[in-house]
């Protein structure tokens, strides 16, 4: 593999993980879904 090659498919990486990132972050700040963490954590601390 490239070094050109790989440079672009890490840049493509860093920005799916950045954008799946900043959707999950807008969707739980916008208080329309409530995070869960599968373990009933975050309900015991309501």
């Amino acid at each position: 593999m490239s070094v050109m090659r790989a440079a672009i498919l890490s840049l493509m990486l860093f920005t799916a993980v950045t954008m799946s990132g900043a959707g999950i972050y807008a969707a739980t700040a916008g208080g329309v879904y409530q995070a869960t963490d599968g373990y009933g954590i975050t309900a015991f601390a309501r």
